[in-house]
């Protein structure tokens, strides 16, 4: 079975490189207009809640259903939410934050742990699911956080969690073998893709 697994296009606090979190943050003009068809129509598409992963599936995913997977959203950066590390280069509780390689909580937001705990609980019981039933294809559309934490922790090769962030509407297809899934819980990288337009086409990278 192949798992897309894959982040929602371009918003306007992307291209400022600021904390979205979950704040509702919606695509921006640039980043619905570089969307692309996908080259797969999965029946269903699992989504994180918030509107900039939905409204990518809208367009990569047309035709397919939307199921939403509370659990995907993305990390919640608490109060740094909103800004970037230009606004926060003096703020003690950013650079706190920083100086623990992130891993410490986000002043009214959450722990990298504890994010990642979240998504796995949301993850393994739908390729728990899917390899029973004998699917073809899993796909997820959330976030860059949903990618790193899934990667991280399930993924070959090992890399850690900052290797996996991937492109706006860009990430990974990894191969899930049933037996070697219930032995270990590992899962082979096997492709990247981005749906983007390139050239006036619809493509994929």
């Amino acid at each position: 079975m192949k798992i897309y697994l894959l982040r929602h296009g371009l918003t306007g606090y992307n291209a400022e490189k600021r904390y979205q979190g979950t704040r509702d943050i919606p695509l921006s003009e640039e980043g619905r207009a570089q969307l692309a068809r996908a080259d797969i129509s999965p029946e269903k598409v699992y989504v994180s809640p918030l509107i900039r992963a939905r409204s990518t599936a809208d367009i990569v995913f047309p035709e397919s259903e939307q199921i939403v997977v509370h659990d995907f959203r993305e990390m919640c950066f608490g109060i740094f939410e909103g800004r970037n590390y230009i606004d926060m280069e003096h703020d003690p509780d950013y650079l706190a934050w920083v100086g623990s390689d992130c891993e410490g909580s986000c002043p009214g937001g959450e722990r990298k742990a504890d994010f990642s705990d979240r998504t796995y609980q949301a993850f393994v019981p739908l390729v728990d699911e899917a390899l029973k039933n004998g699917e073809e294809m899993l796909v997820i559309m959330a976030h860059g956080g949903t990618q790193m934490a899934i990667m991280e922790r399930y993924a070959l090769p090992h890399e850690d969690y900052y290797h996996w962030c991937g492109p706006n509407a860009g990430g990974y297809v990894l191969e899930a073998d049933a037996d070697i899934w219930q032995k270990d819980h590992t899962l082979t990288l096997v492709d990247e893709v981005q749906y983007i337009r390139k050239d006036g086409q619809e493509e994929q990278k």
